[in-house]
């Protein structure tokens, strides 16, 4: 465990010379079974200058799963895009067929505005 990125829990100062720090264990949640997912789809223009962006949110799961989702969506859509903050955007409006395509690989979807 890298104890210089983790942050004490609980301890301000202590006199025991052999004192160790708690350090509070970061937990990824396990990814769902995609039956099991509530997608959201909506569309963004706030702070992208214009631009329209599709955001998907509601993923449960880990990181690296949730970067392969986005993957296969950009790939499918043609588009560029980014995951970050636990939800995927991709670059225009894409809700219809990203919704096509997460409902084919079996997600709950629900398409917002």
């Amino acid at each position: 465990m890298n104890k210089k990125n983790k942050v004490p829990t609980n301890v301000v100062y202590s006199t025991n010379p052999d004192f160790n720090y708690e350090f509070e264990a970061e937990q990824e949640a396990e990814t769902l079974m995609p039956s099991k997912q509530q997608l959201r789809i909506s569309l963004d223009k706030k702070n992208r200058a214009g631009k329209a962006v599709t955001l998907i949110t509601g993923f449960v799961g880990t990181v690296s799963d949730l970067e392969v989702l986005g993957k296969m969506l950009k790939s499918k859509c043609g588009v560029g895009g980014s995951v970050k903050d636990g939800e995927i955007i991709l670059q225009g409006d894409f809700r219809v067929k990203a919704s096509e395509i997460l409902v084919k690989e079996q997600y709950k979807v629900k398409v917002i505005g």
